[in-house]
């Protein structure tokens, strides 16, 4: 299947999977996948972020494995507007609530080796536009860590509704992926020395899980 037509069957077992962890019972045809149109049975209106049921994680190379990690605590908006392409997100992060598994690691990435959590405690984004692109969408914006602040493009994959999600609320989905140079943000620690081997790369993919309820 392409980027902007995910297989239905797979969107409605992910949200069976999500309601069944919370003892809820859910029949396979109250989703709403896609079909046609930018963003079908979607509602303009503030949606909030359920950090219950969404994932901001991200990986990045180390020697040569892949270490992978988390935020836990977070939050955000997306107001979907009548015209999708003036729609626009907000999301905070506490970067304290970084998660690798490791102590010993995440520890060291709340220090100002990466994160300086005591210093700069959010990253934050900020979106600028968005625009269809196929059948997909590419949302734009700033994103800030350390007190830096860059331009990103995130590209989204719109996941569906469900009109009546856990307690009679709408709900929606998307996944989103984008990737940054941490030496942009000021992060340099273990970056490569030239013709050294590579300890922590520079590149960083973000990966994003988002679930968000229509606001009453």
């Amino acid at each position: 299947m392409g980027r902007g037509q995910p297989d239905s069957r797979a969107v409605d077992r992910r949200d069976f999977d999500r309601r069944c962890d919370l003892g809820g019972i859910v029949s396979e045809t109250e989703i709403n996948p896609i079909d046609q149109g930018p963003l079908p049975g979607v509602v303009a209106g503030t949606w909030v972020i359920d950090p219950a049921h969404s994932s901001v994680g991200f990986s990045v190379r180390h020697l040569m494995s892949r270490v992978r990690g988390r935020f836990t605590d977070f939050a955000g908006e997306i107001t979907i507007a009548d015209t999708p392409e003036q729609s626009s997100a907000t999301v905070s992060i506490e970067l304290a609530s970084v998660h690798t598994g490791n102590e010993i690691r995440d520890n060291q990435l709340r220090s100002n080796d990466f994160f300086d959590v005591e210093r700069t405690p959010k990253m934050t984004f900020s979106s600028t536009g968005v625009r269809s692109v196929g059948g997909s969408w590419v949302l734009t914006g700033d994103l800030t860590i350390r007190d830096v602040t860059k331009g990103v493009e995130i590209e989204l994959e719109f996941l569906g509704v469900d009109p009546t999600g856990l307690q009679g609320e709408q709900r929606v989905g998307f996944d989103g992926r984008t990737s940054i140079r941490r030496s942009d943000f000021g992060v340099s620690f273990g970056l490569p020395i030239e013709g050294g081997k590579i300890v922590i790369s520079d590149h960083v993919d973000i990966h994003l899980e988002i679930e968000a309820a229509l606001s009453a």
